[in-house]
């Protein structure tokens, strides 16, 4: 299995381009911060639970099973989860093309999804800072719903804090409208992440996410932006539209903590007028996202 090394030094990745371009790997300052398994080809046999990768044309779940109609068009996905549902997109486990140094590209549509689109990523690694850059670009004739973000799994054991004041704390199901974050969700603050939390946050401060490994002495800052702009230049302006989705199965030695565009069920929230819904990208549109992780020395 292809695997392609960017950065060096203070933070080294391994990318599976042909596998969804994922990270297999994330070293910094000589440690595994990703759920790495010993055998790359384990991403194959399980692509949902190892790693950190790229979720578009959507995030999280959306429905399956039934055709959607969209304008004109309409939408009629298989379930790839056993909940019954079309999860994380269509990219994540098909093979990208690696257009230079830490830059891959791929372009999808079809299987019930009746748009064309392309996306890119670019990682980049200098001093203590890792860079992913992600456009996912309209290529259809028509407007189409866009959803856009990753899902790294973090070593445990982690602390963590997500700041924001409010919560979807259903990926499953989940209600329209987020609530004020209470009791295990309220993660303002750095603490130990709780076992089996399944939520996704909004109304997020600037840092979102704050990270910390204890037992290797790492801390790390999330920074995000997001936007939408004509082509995929990257130059995006911060916007509302960041969520943040953590998943912490206590069967799990990960924590998945997920910087997206939009909430669970977003096909539904975009039909129904609900928060936290698709965008909608014009022909030629591209939806942005730019994650900054600043990593450092826990004293």
């Amino acid at each position: 299995m292809e695997l392609v090394t960017v950065g060096g030094g203070d933070i080294e990745v391994e990318v599976l381009p042909r596998l969804g371009a994922r990270l297999h790997r994330l070293r910094v300052f000589g440690h595994d911060l990703l759920r790495t398994p010993d055998d790359a080809g384990a991403h194959a046999r399980d692509p949902v639970f190892w790693g950190s990768y790229v979720m578009a044309p959507w995030c999280n779940r959306i429905e399956a099973g039934v055709p959607v109609a969209v304008g004109p068009r309409r939408i009629s996905l298989s379930s790839n989860f056993p909940d019954g549902t079309a999860i994380h997109g269509q990219v994540f486990t098909r093979p990208w093309e690696t257009e230079g140094e830490g830059s891959f590209v791929i372009r999808g549509g079809g299987d019930g999804w009746p748009w064309e689109y392309e996306v890119r990523q670019r990682i980049a690694a200098e001093g203590g800072t890792l860079r992913l850059d992600h456009a996912l670009t309209n290529l259809s004739d028509a407007p189409m719903p866009a959803g856009l973000g990753i899902h790294p799994w973090f070593r445990r054991p982690l602390q963590v804090a997500i700041r924001g004041a409010r919560v979807h704390p259903r990926n499953v199901a989940t209600i329209a409208e987020p609530i004020p974050v209470i009791g295990a969700f309220d993660l303002r603050e750095m603490r130990d992440v709780p076992d089996d939390l399944d939520g996704c946050w909004t109304d997020l401060a600037d840092p979102p996410v704050k990270l910390h490994w204890p037992r290797v002495g790492i801390l790390a800052t999330m920074r995000v932006v997001i936007g939408i702009e004509p082509n995929e230049s990257m130059r995006f302006r911060a916007s509302s539209l960041l969520h943040v989705v953590m998943a912490s199965p206590s069967h799990l030695d990960a924590v998945g903590v997920e910087p997206q565009t939009h909430a669970p069920h977003g096909l539904r929230r975009l039909l129904n007028g609900e928060p936290g819904r698709l965008s909608m990208l014009e022909p030629g549109q591209a939806l942005g996202l730019a994650v900054e992780l600043a990593f450092k020395r826990a004293r």
